[in-house]
């Protein structure tokens, strides 16, 4: 027999997409489904970007610059100093092919095969499979709902360090818990990474996601205390609703890191040309843009936690970033659910698709009875939703 790679092996089902099959099945069959299962904006993308695509007339379409494009470099350091980080230069910057690529090239970078990340479940999803096709062990720091999944004492988390850990993994505002660190927080971290001498890797997608007069404290603010040890990851897809333009970006002060991080991007050639040309317009995009967006999703997360709150049985807690939920069910198993939801549950031919949270967890048995919701549709669909999911619940717990 033909014997694969184990890693292919371990790399774990995305609980985002597993469902999609059953998704397809009920469209099918001319069923409405309300998809809360994945954080793809229904936002527009601002119009400056779009021009590009309609105005474009480069023919051959070449290779870009492994870097990044100079003009979308100027961009992002444009955009840096802008919020407030005048030290960001292009060097600082490797632009990668979405955040995705950001956060894999950086655990890449900062470990070795067999060696420890610390995270704080419930994390993104994915870092699972990143971690596995870099070879690499993630060690899950408990946090809870009912604090709001905030940071457990400085003590705990130094309790999981072992010799083998390398780095610190953290997402603020954060998916799928829709935290937001305090300074307080991440002064914490920056003291623990530059007492152990550990890299502190920040995954600030949604960094301008922050509701009820709340700000993200970003790690870039720490850059002179840990310049070689703090890594900032970024992206631009859920920013300016770009999620298949697929561009992200690397940022750090650590020389070192940067000349080995280009020589990942050189190996995978470049991110695409034109998404970066169109990318780099957003330098021209209004600041009311981002804050329009801003109190739309503040907007949508009010409905929705208000919605879910007096859902029988529901436990939530308000997100203070982000846009996402997480909700835990008067349910045993939310991946069971969840499929009825999609196979077997039916409102005037509608239904719901949500993310199952337990595999946003490392640890076996946590979350089974949680999802997480993405509130990226419009207000009055997500009123809709909370109707669906009230029956649903209903009707689920008479058949099961």
């Amino acid at each position: 027999m033909i014997e694969l790679s184990k890693r292919l092996t371990l790399v774990p089902t995305s609980p985002i997409r597993k469902l999609v099959p059953y998704a397809v099945a009920a469209k099918k069959q001319g069923v409405h489904v309300y998809h809360l299962n994945i954080g793809d904006p229904d936002i527009q993308t601002p119009e400056c970007m779009l021009d590009v695509l309609r105005k474009w007339d480069r023919n051959p379409i070449s290779y870009g610059q492994s870097h990044g494009e100079p003009k979308l470099l100027d961009a992002l350091v444009t955009y840096y100093h802008g919020i407030g980080f005048s030290f960001v230069t292009t060097d600082m910057i490797q632009v990668t092919t979405g955040g995705s690529e950001a956060i894999s090239m950086a655990l890449f970078s900062v470990a070795s095969p067999g060696d420890e990340i610390l995270v704080f479940e419930p994390f993104y999803a994915n870092y699972n499979a990143y971690a596995v096709t870099n070879g690499l062990n993630l060690v899950p720091v408990p946090t809870t709902i009912t604090d709001g999944f905030h940071l457990p004492d400085k003590k705990i988390i130094e309790s999981y360090i072992t010799a083998k850990t390398k780095a610190i993994l953290i997402c603020t505002p954060n998916n799928p818990t829709g935290t937001v660190y305090t300074q307080e927080e991440m002064s914490m971290l920056v003291g623990i990474a530059k007492e152990k001498n550990l890299f502190l890797l920040s995954d600030e997608v949604y960094r301008e996601f922050t509701y009820d007069g709340k700000k993200q404290v970003s790690l870039l603010s720490f850059m002179s205390e840990i310049p070689d040890l703090a890594i900032v990851l970024d992206s631009l897809s859920k920013r300016y609703s770009l999620c298949g333009a697929r561009l992200g970006a690397l940022v750090s002060r650590n020389e070192a890191l940067m000349v080995g991080v280009l020589r990942l991007a050189q190996a995978k050639l470049s991110s695409g040309l034109i998404d970066q040309l169109m990318a780099s317009e957003l330098i021209h995009v209004p600041a009311s843009y981002i804050e329009n967006v801003q109190k739309e999703y503040e907007e949508r997360r009010n409905v929705l936690f208000e919605g879910l709150k007096n859902i029988p049985g529901v436990t939530v807690t308000k997100p203070e970033g982000a846009f996402y939920i997480i909700a835990s069910l008067p349910i045993p198993d939310a991946e069971v659910f969840a499929t009825y939801l999609l196979t077997t549950f039916r409102d005037a031919n509608e239904t719901v698709m949500v993310a199952p949270a337990a595999g946003f967890y490392a640890t076996p048995g946590m979350g089974k009875n949680e999802i997480r919701i993405a509130y990226v549709l419009q207000k009055e669909s997500l009123i809709r939703c909370i109707e669906l999911l009230t029956k649903a619940l209903e009707s689920f717990s008479r058949t099961s």
